[in-house]
């Protein structure tokens, strides 16, 4: 693996529910590297965006640190772009003013900001939708253009909450196989929280499996396939079957602790990696 990019070590995330404390994240430990594509997975409720809004500044920790580039992670950053799983566009805005507000705090000159915002219409293949608003364009549309707005001040990190989890299985197919190639010729980390699992050992470099409330993780599997993958190739099916038995594992777990068994997790301490065979 190269050098971490982004580094998190022992975060604990708890809220106040109606005056009682809710471990979110327990004692998360991870190093994502530079130009690495992770994504996330776990049950509903396990605090996989809770942990994105960490990466992206959104959210502190009640304990422990998140670094990026060495730097402690405290509030957004333009080096941190955030795709969410609704585009999020302003109705009022056209295609292009929405995109352009990835750039409201940057210190460009406008012609800059302009050309950056046209550079990446066309990247997402919106350039002839530059004047259109949202009301006007598919789904599929709206999210290239919540995913250029998440790219257009050029972040060395993209942070992606279920992006396509909305969108019908032709439509996410498709901007699966254009965020890959964004993702090779921006050469950016991405960080990817779904709930399908195919999606996340199609994209992902590793998968991060974690068990649910409170959130650790269970296992790190890494997908050593070549790109670009077959989505029909044996190879996807094993690490897919991988990753839903170590989902499987963690539903066991949480049943066997509400019996008041000896929870089997390990707290996210230990990274466990599985090696995919080719």
């Amino acid at each position: 693996m190269n050098r971490p990019h982004l580094t998190v070590e022992h975060i604990t995330r708890q809220f106040q529910i109606d005056g009682e404390p809710l471990v979110a994240l327990d004692d998360i430990n991870l190093d994502i590297a530079e130009g690495e594509f992770v994504t996330i997975v776990g049950a509903s409720g396990c605090g996989k965006s809770t942990l994105l809004r960490l990466f992206a500044g959104l959210d502190v920790a009640t304990s422990g640190t998140i670094r990026h580039a060495g730097e402690a992670v405290n509030e957004p950053s333009l080096d941190r772009g955030i795709v969410f799983q609704e585009p999020r566009l302003f109705p009022w805005l056209t295609v292009e003013k929405n995109v352009s507000l990835g750039l409201l705090n940057s210190r460009l000159p406008k012609a800059q900001k302009s050309e950056l915002v046209r550079d990446h219409l066309e990247l997402v293949g919106l350039s002839r939708f530059a004047n259109v608003y949202p009301y006007q364009l598919s789904g599929g549309m709206a999210q290239r253009a919540g995913i250029a707005r998440g790219l257009v001040s050029r972040p060395n990190v993209l942070l992606l909450d279920e992006p396509f989890g909305a969108l019908d299985a032709i439509t996410k197919a498709h901007l699966q196989d254009e965020l890959e190639e964004i993702w090779a010729k921006e050469n950016i980390t991405m960080v990817m929280v779904t709930h399908d699992v195919e999606e996340a050992v199609y994209l992902g470099d590793r998968v991060v499996v974690m068990s649910p409330r409170p959130g650790r993780i269970r296992e790190i599997i890494p997908v050593r396939l070549a790109r670009p993958r077959r989505r029909t190739s044996s190879e996807i099916a094993s690490a897919r079957d991988r990753v839903l038995k170590s989902l499987h594992a963690t539903g066991e777990n949480t049943q066997s602790q509400a019996k008041g068994s000896k929870p089997s997790d390990d707290g996210g301490r230990t990274e466990r990696t599985v090696a995919l065979a080719r």
